[in-house]
């Protein structure tokens, strides 16, 4: 329902609709609430066990992310770059 809906104003045509659709089949899924889910095939983006260490268990995983973000985070090839 999200994906088809006029989200904010910037969902204008179905291209966007289908781009937004197909990028909320990876975040908001039934498998993304398991454990060891996967946001990218690297295997560099998910959601880390917070256990005991609350919320410093998210600072220090985002702090391991890249100073650049890559094509991988958005969903997209890695020869995104190349065109870009």
């Amino acid at each position: 329902m999200t994906g088809d809906i006029n989200y904010g104003g910037r969902v204008t045509d179905d291209n966007d609709r289908r781009c937004l659709r197909t990028t909320l089949k990876i975040y908001c899924s039934i498998e993304a609430l398991e454990d060891g889910y996967l946001y990218s095939d690297s295997g560099l983006y998910f959601c880390p066990p917070v256990g005991d260490g609350g919320i410093d268990v998210f600072r220090n995983y985002i702090e391991t992310f890249p100073l650049q973000d890559g094509p991988e985070v958005f969903g997209l090839h890695e020869n995104a770059n190349i065109s870009y």
